[in-house]
């Protein structure tokens, strides 16, 4: 007789608000035969408030690699797996990519739940333009890598969108106004859907301020998003602009070395700024 695979199911849970857990979500994790989760801890709570129990198996950054292969080996004997985040949408920054991609190279139905992400919440709230975006994730916590990565995105286009910790979004902010431009304007949603959900609004300088004066800034889940870079002047030559970057990174500060060089070849800050990092990463 042969066995009928099982199925595994992505189920997004809310990020705050319970009410935001849909029907079908709900029936989801009723059904399962096991739900497969970040924190057993966190989602034990949310079953317990949906007056639910099932078996809980944890699936994280530290432990994926290991259980996958017990995790397929009961797919494909035929049960069905619900797999969580600890809030919103699995595989946003969050653990499951590898399990996603075994089930489907075992010929596993995978079948998506959407619901509660905040990434989309922080793009529908935000006011910056979100026909085109590009999610970052979290930024590597390492000032040295970090900054390393912006100076790579100081000229998309697309608004960005990335996750911070609270311990690092003032030290951030600052890294995204010297990088990409004091001047963008920004969006750190805090708390999305939850009591005390903030939306602070305004240029990356202003906001890297309010992160330090602001003792509530630095509380609370966080999604940071920046309007794109403009698009370059019509005057700026590429290949100047890079061996003007280059030359005066040699003599100077980055933040001066950036600005003469946009001013001699007639690119944004930014770009300029971008470039000049460039170059020093390779001296």
């Amino acid at each position: 007789m042969i066995q009928t695979p099982g199925r595994l199911q992505v189920v997004a849970t809310p990020i705050g608000n319970l009410g935001d857990l849909g029907a079908r979500a709900r029936a989801a994790l009723a059904a399962a035969d096991a739900v497969v989760a970040e924190d057993t801890r966190r989602t034990r709570a949310l079953l317990s408030a949906l007056g639910l129990c099932r078996p809980l198996i944890s699936l994280h950054a530290h432990n994926e690699s290991a259980r996958v292969p017990e995790l397929i080996a009961r797919l494909t004997a035929g049960a069905t797996l619900a797999l969580v985040s600890d809030a919103g949408t699995p595989l946003l920054s969050d653990p499951g990519y590898e399990l996603v991609h075994a089930a489907i190279a075992a010929a596993v139905p995978v079948e998506a739940i959407p619901g509660p992400s905040a990434l989309t919440a922080a793009l529908a709230c935000a006011g910056l333009p979100v026909s085109r975006f590009c999610f970052e994730g979290f930024l590597p916590a390492k000032a040295s890598e970090r900054r390393a990565q912006l100076a790579l995105l100081a000229a998309e286009p697309r608004t960005l969108v990335f996750f911070e910790a609270p311990h690092r979004i003032a030290t951030m902010l600052a890294d995204l106004a010297t990088a990409l431009g004091a001047e963008r304007q920004a969006v750190v949603a805090r708390e999305l859907t939850k009591a005390h959900e903030t939306v602070y609004r305004g240029t990356l300088e202003t906001l890297a301020a309010r992160a330090v004066r602001e003792e509530n800034f630095q509380r609370g889940e966080l999604t940071v998003l920046v309007e794109g870079a403009p698009a370059r002047s019509a005057g700026a030559d590429a290949a100047l602009l890079r061996r003007a970057a280059q030359l005066l990174a040699r003599e100077l500060a980055p933040g001066r070395a950036a600005a003469l060089a946009a001013q001699l070849t007639g690119a944004s800050r930014s770009e300029a700024y971008a470039l000049v990092l460039e170059s020093l990463q390779k001296t």
